[in-house]
């Protein structure tokens, strides 16, 4: 009886979170794409007096192709740089946003 049960609650319970790569999958590419040219660009700028300088990423989906990511480097508490990117996932082209 508990192999029965077993057997029909497992598809149910696991199934939600095989797709959730299906639906945030522009976001983790546009990710992807945004964290290679970010650290590219990074070593290429070495700053020697900061050495904690730590990116943190977010993304944010806009329709099937497209998402805005938005990169924050922090020392701790205190906020260095905010760049924010557009990502064509389709094309793989990403366009850096000017304030």
């Amino acid at each position: 009886m508990k192999k029965l049960i077993t057997f029909i609650l497992y598809p149910l319970l696991f199934t939600p979170i095989l797709h959730a790569n299906e639906n945030f999958s522009v976001e983790i590419e546009a990710l992807k794409l945004v964290m290679e040219q970010y650290k590219e660009d990074t070593e290429s700028n070495l700053e020697l007096d900061i050495q904690d300088k730590k990116p943190i990423y977010m993304a944010l989906k806009q329709d099937e192709c497209n998402a805005t990511v938005e990169v924050t480097e922090k020392t701790g508490l205190e906020v260095i740089n905010t760049e924010s990117f557009d990502v064509n996932v389709c094309l793989k082209e990403i366009y850096k946003v000017i304030n």
